[in-house]
């Protein structure tokens, strides 16, 4: 079934308000919601009761939220591709400034219960091999939450859009294994960010730390992949599936993601691309364009041009 049509099947083209129209459908332990915004708006607030898991589809929104430790008011562009988590019991406003009836901005909200977290994260911690506290979730900022869609998380939010929406005789197992496939990989990611925070402060008392913190400071050289096994006192294997499982994926690729992240800080602080390109290592434009189109699913060209918050 084509986008069209399913958005006229579940009825997306006939709204009943024209500021956040609400469409929803229900899961075992979960919730999809599909708003959609067909007028410009501000300081809409929107409040989660469980954890909310929100992804844009459509147009885009600035978020407005406070710092939970500096009690500050922070700003952020949230556009697709992009991902942004809400712990429970908390609430955002949102802009809505490029919202019309042509083109209504559209996000898709999975509301996830705790149980289901805490059923899930108890499993995580015997393989990550560190626990991960629920209560962190009131204690991110909002750095933590805002994040940049993966491809695999991409085609898995397409999945659970399908599942909700069908009305399969699998329907619920289906929606279950994808809802629990998305809470991994947002608990995951938190357990990376703690790993790439705390590299600098831990660095002298963690191997795996300290190889973090090599890759990070050393974004524009080639990989040695044996001076980091060194570094952690570890076996080549073994510093492999220590490091996949703690972030998730290979040093090599770390880099390159850090690599695509700080590329997109210095554009948007004003230097060219070239610049910036290579300064980081990378031998010709067309090879950092391609890693930077995979990234921010844009070239770093229209990237400047829009000034996007990541």
């Amino acid at each position: 079934m084509s986008n069209d049509a399913l958005v006229s099947r579940i009825g997306l083209n006939k709204p009943k308000q024209l500021i956040e129209n609400r469409v929803s459908f229900a899961g075992p332990n979960s919730e999809l919601s599909i708003y959609d915004t067909y007028l410009p708006a501000e300081k809409v607030l929107l409040k989660s009761s469980g954890l909310l898991y929100c992804g844009m589809i459509q147009g885009k929104k600035v978020l407005h939220g406070m710092h939970p430790q500096q009690q500050t008011l922070q700003s952020q562009e949230f556009i697709p591709h992009q991902s942004f988590v809400m712990s429970a019991n908390t609430s955002v406003a949102i802009d809505f400034p490029e919202a019309s009836m042509e083109k209504p901005t559209r996000c898709l909200t999975i509301e996830i219960s705790r149980e289901r977290i805490a059923y899930l994260a108890q499993r995580l911690d015997a393989q990550l091999g560190a626990p991960i506290a629920l209560d962190s979730w009131q204690q991110l900022s909002d750095t933590h939450l805002h994040t940049q869609h993966s491809q695999g998380t991409q085609m898995l939010l397409e999945r659970l859009f399908n599942s909700f929406v069908e009305n399969e005789n699998e329907r619920n197992i289906v929606i279950d294994f994808g809802v629990s496939e998305l809470v991994a990989r947002i608990l995951k990611h938190q357990a990376r960010g703690l790993v790439l925070e705390n590299s600098l402060e831990y660095s002298d008392n963690s191997g795996l730390q300290a190889a973090v913190h090599y890759i990070k400071t050393h974004l524009s050289e080639h990989l040695d992949i044996e001076h980091l096994c060194k570094m952690a006192c570890m076996s080549r294997s073994r510093f492999y599936q220590s490091f996949k499982q703690k972030l998730g994926c290979t040093p090599l690729a770390l880099q390159q993601q850090l690599r695509i992240d700080n590329a997109a800080e210095r554009l948007k602080a004003g230097e060219s691309v070239s610049q910036v390109c290579f300064s980081l290592g990378y031998a010709n434009l067309s090879h950092f364009n391609r890693r930077f189109q995979a990234q921010f699913n844009m070239p770093p060209s229209l990237f400047c041009k829009q000034d996007i918050s990541h």
